[in-house]
């Protein structure tokens, strides 16, 4: 099993963030490659989404590290995944990516697992005309509005991101393959910020690009942090003062000074954290109320968490 270095892997002045060696209490849980995991803070709970022959697709833990359940039904390939919060409820979205009788969609669970909505036509893959049909959806980011953006696909003929209104019609969709303005290259990963932007992983055109999340107009783009390899994952930390990006081939969480309102500007790395090699971090996501930060390494086949200090 891979770990992080425990000699100091951090650069910069004063580390933010230690690995939780006991997360989770029973990694042997960990059966296939964990491609994703998403934290329901509300809850307490943290899912995660594997792949492989004969494995259960998603796993469920305690923040404490106890794995609870699992459940596998109509998940295919799971890419990214999101946990919904309302005042009713909570539900799973999982981005399927795979090529049988389930894939090409983005569909939302119940937390035990219960099949409640599917976007797209599964198993058709989408052509950039229609809106609701995927080809490879990679991640999916809901608001507590219900309003839902979508990054599609994961190198498939889409490269688009699109947002939803809560009853799942269009209400924007911007992008067209391509290393211009406002294109994508494999659109990998979205989040939104306090302040009405959606950041995207642009990852083949390593760069993050910055959309205004009421009229999809484009705000920006920050390269120069990723020239060595592009971002695979983009999230918030709960004050919403970093972003933490997770770059796949170089085994690296990046964290970046987030932008106030008005002007993107340019992109600085605050620290850096360099994982063991062949690790791979594919998504993260961020305990909203704890701050704690979750890694999916597919080349480790394994979730890491790490805690503030």
């Amino acid at each position: 099993v891979l770990k992080a270095e425990y000699s100091s892997p951090w650069r910069g002045e004063q580390q933010m963030y230690k690995l939780d060696i006991g997360w989770p209490k029973t990694p042997e849980h960990f059966t296939g490659q964990t491609f994703c995991v998403a934290v329901d803070s509300l809850h307490g709970l943290v899912y995660v989404g594997q792949r492989g022959e004969n494995v259960p697709k998603v796993l469920v833990f305690s923040e404490e590290g106890y794995f609870l359940h699992s459940w596998n039904d109509t998940v295919e390939m799971p890419h990214g995944i999101f946990v919904w919060n309302t005042a009713t409820g909570s539900s799973v979205w999982i981005t399927d990516v795979g090529t049988g009788k389930y894939g090409h969609t983005v569909k939302q669970y119940s937390p035990l697992g219960k099949l409640m909505q599917v976007l797209g036509t599964p198993g058709n893959a989408g052509s950039s005309l229609i809106p609701l049909q995927f080809d490879q959806p990679a991640e999916i980011f809901v608001e507590e509005t219900g309003e839902v953006y979508v990054v599609d696909g994961d190198g498939g003929m889409n490269n688009r991101l699109l947002k939803l209104s809560d009853d799942y019609k269009e209400m924007w969709l911007t992008g067209t393959n391509g290393s211009g303005i406002g294109q994508f290259k494999i659109p990998h990963s979205v989040t939104v910020d306090a302040f009405g932007r959606v950041w995207v992983a642009d990852r083949g055109n390593k760069r993050l690009q910055v959309f205004d999340k009421v009229t999809g107009e484009w705000l920006g783009s920050w390269s120069g942090c990723f020239s060595e390899d592009g971002p695979y994952s983009v999230r918030f930390t709960a004050d919403y003062k970093y972003l933490i990006v997770a770059q796949l081939n170089i085994n690296r969480l990046a964290i970046l000074a987030a932008p106030p309102v008005g002007s993107i500007g340019d992109c600085a790395i605050v620290q850096s954290v360099q994982l063991a090699d062949e690790t791979k971090p594919h998504l993260v996501d961020v305990d909203m109320r704890s701050g704690a930060v979750y890694v999916a390494e597919i080349g480790a086949q394994q979730v890491q968490k790490y805690v503030p200090l």
